[in-house]
Formats: structure tokens, sequence, C-alpha cells
């Protein structure tokens, strides 16, 4: 059964948000890539990426979220998370990468979110 990957782009106080519903894996992690290569090419250095939606992640994943990381505080800015599903935040918690990344469980919250 495919499951349905979509991203969609909005704003939250100025700040560009980069939701993602479905799975993203080897084959559609390309796609959150391009998206946020696009958002720090226009010159955004903080984005947030919206993982409410999101069922399941892999490897390929954390490693485009890290890279998107990595460019958004070279720029001065923050890749900021948001995530409720304890499947999806138990990947980040097992590989460290909850010290690493702002995460939130509301988009409300993420002005004030603490790596």
């Amino acid at each position: 059964m495919n499951e349905i990957f979509e991203i969609n782009e909005t704003e939250h106080g100025g700040v560009p948000v980069v939701a993602v519903t479905g799975e993203i894996d080897v084959a559609t992690a390309p796609q959150l890539r391009d998206r946020l290569l696009a958002q720090t090419a226009a010159g955004k250095s903080t984005i947030i990426v919206d993982l409410l939606g999101v069922t399941f992640l892999d490897s390929t994943a954390l490693g485009v979220m890290v890279g998107g990381l990595k460019r958004c505080r070279e720029s001065g800015g923050d890749l900021r998370l948001l995530i409720v599903e304890p499947r999806i935040l138990k990947v980040f918690e097992i590989t460290g990468l909850t010290d690493v990344f702002s995460i939130s469980a509301s988009l409300d919250d993420t002005n004030g979110a603490t790596r």
C-alpha cells in the first residue's frame, strides 16, 4: 500500500514552514532536500519543518534534515522541527538528534523551542 507523499509550504510569523505528509525515505527525501535548498537559496536562514503528518522516516531523511540544519546555521538561523508522533520522535532520540534540533509539538511553540 503506497502512502501519499506531499510537501506544502506556508509561513508562520515570517518563517517558512515546510510541511511533509507521508513517508520520508530514500525515494522521497530528495524532494524534501530540494525544498529546503530552495528556501536557503532564497535567503531564508530559519526554516520550520512540520513532520506532524509523517508516518515514517529513515536515515536518508535524517541526513537531509541534518544537512538543512547545517545550511541554516551557517547563515545564522536554525532548522526547527514539529514532531508529535512518538515513533518519529523516538528516531531522533535514539540517534541523539534531540540534542541537536529544536523540536516542538506545535507551530506556536516553535519560537520558544530549545535544543
